[in-house]
C-alpha cells in the first residue's frame, strides 16, 4: 500500500484522517487515535478504497490536485479530500442533479472540494471551472465509453500526471467476457497513457479492473 500520513490500514480496516472532525458523509465509523479523528473507509463501497486494500502502489499525495469524474454523492471524493488535505484540491464532476444536492452538502463542509454539475463526456462545458492542469484524474463513470471519457479529460492532466479508472466490464459490454473488455479498454487507453498498474477488485467488486495510467 502506498504511504500517505492521512491514511492507515489496520488489518482488514482502512482509515483516513478526517479533514472535518465530527462530520460523517455516509454513516461511516469514526475512530479517535493519537489526538486525531479517523474515518473508516469501506472498500465495498468505494472502487478506490478497494484498490488500496488490494495493494495499490501509486498513491494520491498530500497537496495534490484531483479531477474526480463521477463524484456521485461525494463519499469517495470525501476520502480523496482527506488524503490531499487542506492544501490539496478535489474538483468533483457529477451529471445527476439529485446526487449533486448530496455532493454540495459534503463540499460545503470541506474547503478543498468543488462541486461541478456537468457531463464528463463534454469536458469543454466545465473547463472554465478548472485550473490549467491537475495532478490526477480519477474516473468512476458508469458509461460504455469509459476509455473515451478518460482520454477526453486528459486535456486537464499535466504531462506525466496520473489517471486512475475503475473499468466496469458489465457496463462497457453486457455480452462480452470481462477479460475481453479489459483488453479492449487497455488498448484504447494505451494510445494516450502508459499503464503503470492494473488489478482486479475482487472480492470487493465483481467484474471490475482498476487501472493506474501515466500521461505520455
Amino acid at each position: 500500500m502506498f504511504s500517505n500520513p492521512n491514511l492507515v490500514r489496520e488489518g482488514s480496516r482502512l482509515y483516513a484522517r478526517s479533514l472535518v472532525p465530527g462530520f460523517k458523509v455516509h454513516g461511516e465509523r469514526l475512530l479517535e487515535k493519537n489526538g486525531a479523528e479517523w474515518r473508516e473507509w469501506n472498500p465495498n463501497q468505494s472502487k478506490l478504497g478497494a484498490a488500496v486494500m488490494r495493494g495499490l502502489k501509486t498513491g494520491i499525495p498530500v497537496g495534490a490536485s484531483v479531477l474526480y469524474l463521477g463524484a456521485a454523492n461525494g463519499t469517495t471524493p470525501s476520502f480523496v479530500s482527506d488524503l490531499v488535505g487542506a492544501d490539496g484540491a478535489v474538483f468533483c464532476v457529477e451529471i445527476s442533479a439529485r446526487a449533486m444536492r448530496d455532493l454540495i452538502r459534503v463540499c460545503e463542509k470541506r474547503g478543498n472540494m468543488l462541486p461541478i454539475l456537468g457531463d464528463a463526456r463534454k469536458s469543454e462545458t466545465y473547463a472554465a471551472e478548472l485550473p490549467s492542469h491537475v495532478d490526477f484524474v480519477f474516473e468512476d463513470v458508469a458509461d460504455p465509453a469509459q476509455a473515451r471519457i478518460l482520454i477526453e479529460n486528459a486535456r486537464f492532466l499535466r504531462k506525466g500526471g496520473v489517471a486512475m479508472i475503475a473499468v466496469k466490464a458489465r457496463c462497457v459490454s453486457s455480452v462480452k467476457e470481462p477479460e475481453t473488455v479489459y483488453k479492449t479498454v487497455e488498448a484504447e487507453l494505451s494510445r494516450t497513457f502508459e499503464i503503470v498498474e492494473k488489478m482486479r477488485l475482487e472480492p470487493y467488486e465483481q467484474d471490475h479492473e482498476f487501472l493506474v495510467l501515466r500521461k505520455r
